[in-house]
Parts: C-alpha cells; structure tokens; sequence
C-alpha cells in the first residue's frame, strides 16, 4: 500500500506534467503542461489507464526488487 506509481514528462530540461498515483490526476508545471494536464484528466480513459499502471507494474516487480534490494 504503500507504493506509487509517478510519470513524468520533461521538455527541455523542465519537468512539464508528472501523473502521480495518490493524486490520481496529471499535474501541469509549464504553461503547456498545465494544457495537457487538463486535457487528459478529462478523459477518463487516459486516467483509468494510468492507475492500472501501479497494478500492472509496480505491484507485479515489488516483491522482485525487495528482494534484489535485500
């Protein structure tokens, strides 16, 4: 529980939008991120898919990199 999954995307050296899985929403830094960001929050698809992704691959590699880590 106590995992999170973070994307972020960076143009020029700038970190322009990051989703972040306990926000659930894409936050914007730039004047063209804060765009984007409203844009795919307001699609429920791009947001659903992005909160599968801590199922499909954070949890799936969690216990391979605990125990690579030990």
């Amino acid at each position: 529980k106590d995992i999170e999954y973070i994307r972020s995307s960076y143009y020029n050296k700038k970190e322009d939008t990051r989703f972040s899985s306990s926000v659930g929403k894409f936050v914007g830094f730039t004047e063209q991120g804060v765009k984007y960001a409203a844009n795919w929050n307001n699609d429920a698809s791009i947001l659903s898919a992005m909160k599968a992704q801590k199922e499909a691959y954070c949890l799936h590699n969690v216990q391979i990199d605990y125990t690579a880590a030990l």
